[in-house]
């Protein structure tokens, strides 16, 4: 490691893990372009992110060892498989889906409701991104459970930068996602899912093998269950904590739309994500070298007040265009329109459901800790 600067911070230090959203701040303002030995750079700013997501020449999403379609893939390779995924999230398809996803809300929110308390992330928020992307896929609920371990096994393997943990998970779940081929396969009435789609379509005029169909379907389970999951519980506790916000999206449910993504800006619920620099490049007054590992910070650059204004407050005149919540650029996230309409459609059950989402005081909320944001828990009073 010589050459490199001494370490600017310590995002695995118990003072980041405990308040991830201030620390993150805190970097923004006082060091926007930071140095670890473990995570390399991170960048905090909008506007630095930004620039990055501009220009994948310079840097790069190839981050992996293992095959990652097509998240850590660049143009011209990436630009295939692109194409081929964009198709699963069309208008159409996601009108489709709809009566499936409101129906699995449905259920979980009357169960999860019907007592006068709740602790949301179990009872609703888990459970739920588990269900859809189950029923997205089509999946078999029994493959509920499975999921959830492995996602949570990944994530302490990937914070503890386990090489080979997170080699062994790879494979664990390209044998799972194995199965589930070789069952259609073998059926002489095959299911018409996404899942079978997927195994008819092609790129470059060759069929997709099974370790594509299972990198792609990792990358959206992992996006799926975490992010969505945390996603409900950050809106849902900050509904409970404005009553006046609840009450606007109440009376109002078609803001939702827009609420969700402005409370999602306050709070992200995604991290941050990785890049590799290609040549040399200077990024907030550092010079960083080539072949360099780059954190882009979501959460700070969807903070920044310069601009964000007062960024801490809930406002739906903001631009959207600004807000970073499903990225930008070539690899602006494929599956927005799916994750916007499953969080409205959470929400808005809630909402239904329910007199008043109302903080337990005497049992606070738990913050999730990196690589997660949002909460570990959410006990909420529901009357």
């Amino acid at each position: 490691m010589s050459g490199l600067p001494p370490a600017d911070w310590d995002p695995r230090s118990a003072a980041v893990l405990a308040d991830q959203r201030h620390a993150y701040d805190r970097m923004r303002e006082h060091c926007p372009v930071a140095w670890s030995p473990s995570d390399h750079w991170s960048v905090f700013r909008h506007a630095d992110v930004s620039r990055i997501l501009a220009d994948h020449h310079s840097f790069s999403n190839r981050t992996s060892r293992h095959l990652s379609v097509p998240n850590g893939m660049d143009p011209p390779e990436h630009t295939a498989y692109r194409r081929l995924i964009e198709g699963y999230f069309s208008a159409p398809r996601m009108a489709a889906f709809e009566p499936v996803c409101r129906e699995i809300a449905e259920d979980l929110a009357l169960s999860a409701l019907a007592q006068p308390r709740t602790e949301l992330i179990a009872s609703f928020a888990q459970p739920f991104a588990l269900r859809i992307q189950c029923a997205f896929m089509g999946w078999p609920p029994g493959l509920q459970e499975p999921l959830q371990s492995w996602a949570t096994r990944n994530n302490r393997a990937t914070l503890r930068q386990d090489r080979q943990a997170l080699a062994a998970l790879a494979a664990e779940f390209e044998a799972l996602i194995g199965n589930l081929l070789a069952e259609r396969r073998a059926s002489t009435d095959p299911e018409h899912d996404l899942t079978c789609a997927l195994m008819q379509e092609q790129v470059e005029g060759r069929p997709l093998n099974d370790q594509e169909i299972a990198s792609l379907l990792r990358n959206w389970t992992v996006g799926e269950i975490g992010t969505i999951a945390a996603a409900v519980g950050i809106i849902a506790h900050f509904l409970a904590n404005e009553p006046q916000v609840q009450q606007l999206l109440r009376e109002n449910p078609d803001l939702l739309w827009q609420a969700n993504d402005e409370i999602l800006r306050i709070h992200g619920p995604l991290v941050d994500n990785r890049r590799r620099t290609t040549c040399p490049v200077q990024l907030g007054g550092r010079e960083i070298g080539a072949d360099q590992r780059i954190s882009i910070n979501w959460v700070a650059a969807n903070r920044d007040p310069a601009v964000f204004p007062e960024p801490d407050r809930f406002s739906l005149d903001r631009d959207p265009a600004l807000n970073l919540l499903y990225g930008a650029g070539i690899h602006v996230c494929p599956g927005a329109p799916l994750a916007r309409r499953e969080l409205v459609i959470a929400i808005r059950a809630l909402l239904q459901h329910s007199e008043q989402l109302r903080l337990v005081e005497a049992q606070p909320a738990r913050l999730a800790s990196y690589l997660s944001s949002g909460y570990a828990s959410l006990p909420l009073q529901l009357r």
